[in-house]
């Protein structure tokens, strides 16, 4: 290679340079919705759950005031999202998910510093997380502990572990 040739970076490195999450914009909502799809459908779940998921992973617009929304862009658009919501001091982490393209390199945990630092300024003393099954062993990593399960609101009769994370004194 010349040496005016810039040197491309690999995906890992990418990712890593650009994991700053930022505002979600309302416009957004078809792109988020799809990038949730994409990550859950990652995971083998067949046509009947995905098509299920649809409604409960649409934003509509009055969400982008009732929740803090943030997306990670990545070189080809978002690539990660989470959105929050606090009631008195419990958070809730409503939604949170990283492309099957972009997952391994991190982004999982940018969303959960953001969301924990938003948690506590915004007066949270803890995070409640809805998880999926899959991704339950990632939010243990993160501290978090399972402290019940609750009804998936996609499925009926199945049932998520219901996960809190305690922000202690950050």
């Amino acid at each position: 290679m010349s040496a005016c040739m810039p040197v491309p970076l690999s995906a890992a490195a990418a990712m890593t340079r650009l994991a700053e999450p930022r505002p979600a914009a309302p416009s957004e909502a078809a792109v988020l919705r799809d990038l949730a799809l994409r990550s859950k459908a990652h995971w083998g779940y067949d046509a009947d759950f995905m098509a299920a998921c649809v409604a409960p992973f649409t934003f509509a617009p009055e969400d982008f005031d009732r929740f803090d929304i943030v997306v990670i862009d990545g070189p080809m658009g978002p690539a990660a999202f989470a959105a929050l919501s606090v009631e008195g001091d419990v958070a809730h982490l409503d939604k949170a998910f990283v492309d099957p393209d972009a997952m391994g390199h991190g982004l999982g945990r940018v969303l959960m510093r953001w969301a924990t630092a938003r948690a506590r300024a915004l007066g949270a003393t803890h995070i409640m997380i809805e998880s999926d099954p899959y991704a339950e062993a990632f939010y243990l990593a993160m501290g978090a502990r399972t402290v019940g399960a609750v009804p998936s609101e996609a499925i009926p009769g199945r049932s998520l572990p219901l996960m809190r994370l305690d922000l202690g004194d950050g």
